[in-house]
């Protein structure tokens, strides 16, 4: 059973950082390419960053030089580190990924940024 259980997300004032974390069992995790999404109520979910199986990766032009993703392939774990958090980074976080069959998420986790 493929399972993605997302955790760190939190209350931070502005200019802080957070930084999240998402394990995922089930699947042969090395070979998956990753991804983190964020959803804002009465907006579309939007890709927010992305690793390869290789480890190339790719953000989004609002995060790009402030968030990081990076994976832990013993611990089966996908992580985004958020720095120089701003207000507009508000959302729910989700981690994903894609077989040619399905998508897979995790529940979510609330990332809270005050001003």
């Amino acid at each position: 059973q493929v399972q993605l259980v997302e955790s760190g997300g939190g209350l931070v004032q502005a200019g802080g950082s957070l930084r999240l974390s998402c394990v995922v069992s089930g699947i042969i995790f090395s070979l998956k390419g990753m991804d983190w999404y964020r959803q804002v109520p009465g907006k579309q979910r939007e890709l927010v960053a992305l690793i390869t199986p290789g480890g190339i990766t790719n953000y989004v032009d609002s995060v790009k030089g402030r968030f990081t993703i990076s994976r832990d392939n013993a611990k089966n774990t996908v992580y985004l580190q958020m720095n120089s958090l701003k207000p507009e980074d508000t959302g729910v976080y989700y981690c994903h990924f894609a077989t040619s069959r399905s998508d897979y998420w995790g529940q979510g986790t609330q990332v809270t940024v005050s001003s």
